[in-house]
């Protein structure tokens, strides 16, 4: 068996298995296209903004990567960070929400689902709102609604349009019927802006569900998804043991959405910030 061994002179400073074999670290390094099923270079995937490099699909994009690529040089304004639950229901599953929310922040570095941020888009000052899936599925409880709903005050008083980025799975089941009500407050906020003539921009990526879907996703002067993207109230599976049909392909896909009238566009991510400022140009002289 000796004929098939080599000696290499850097074999002692590896990591090594029990029998001496060489043990390579490849955790974390690729990643598989769940739209083409090829393995993809992860630090390629991530240069490419999250989308496959050989078929396009559109990975998930957290909050912060998608602020860098909408506003200008990545440079904007954070707002209301300090905002945190007051627990109202003091909620208990398999651990207290208040220890659940904790280790949310801990992990992703966020203090909510949301995070709201003022820059400019192609040199014309916004008002950005951008969902976190990564934080408790994206869910709406207060502290979104109060966040959003501030940052369009702001936009009122300061007379810039609002962009929101939906990534959720709707409204949090921890704060019960108060997180159903931010549906209401953002409604109302957002007639206020409509009523100070000033565009609302709704962009609605993987996935946007359930009350977020119901009320400000869907409210947009402008109304546009990414590819690809799962948007819908209820998940494809409920609808089908509900009315106990085999639903469309595609269905609740956003580009089953566009073609039956519930979208306007649909925008690759990398065309999303032109397709953005092109559209503000012509809803703000």
């Amino acid at each position: 068996m000796s004929w098939f061994k080599r000696d290499k002179p850097n074999d002692e400073k590896l990591p090594t298995l029990g029998d001496g074999e060489r043990k390579v670290r490849t955790e974390g390094l690729w990643q598989k296209c769940d739209g083409c099923r090829q393995i993809i270079w992860k630090k390629d995937l991530e240069a490419n903004w999250n989308i496959c490099t050989k078929c396009g699909h559109h990975f998930r994009l957290d909050a912060p990567g998608r602020i860098k690529m909408l506003l200008d040089d990545g440079v904007f304004e954070t707002h209301d960070h300090c905002l945190a639950t007051s627990d109202p229901l003091h909620f208990v599953d398999s651990k207290p929400y208040l220890e659940r929310i904790k280790g949310f922040r801990a992990s992703t570095g966020l203090s909510d689902a949301v995070i709201s941020t003022s820059g400019n888009l192609d040199g014309r000052p916004v008002q950005l709102c951008v969902m976190d899936i990564r934080f408790i599925g994206g869910s709406m409880g207060s502290v979104v609604g109060e966040k959003i709903a501030r940052a369009i005050e702001r936009a009122i008083a300061a007379n810039t349009p609002v962009i929101i980025v939906s990534a959720s799975g709707g409204a949090r089941m921890q704060e019960g019927a108060v997180s159903l009500m931010q549906m209401a407050k953002i409604a109302a906020a957002l007639m206020r802006l409509d009523e100070a003539r000033l565009p609302y921009i709704s962009v609605l990526t993987d996935p946007t569900t359930g009350g977020v879907t119901a009320s400000y996703a869907m409210l947009g002067d402008l109304n546009i998804a990414e590819p690809g993207a799962l948007i819908g109230f209820a998940g494809p599976r409920v609808i089908e043991q509900t009315i106990r049909k085999k639903l469309p392909e595609g269905f609740q896909r956003s580009e089953f959405l566009l073609k039956h009238g519930m979208l306007d566009a649909v925008v690759p991510r990398l065309e999303m910030k032109q397709y953005i400022s092109r559209a503000l140009r012509f809803f703000v002289a």
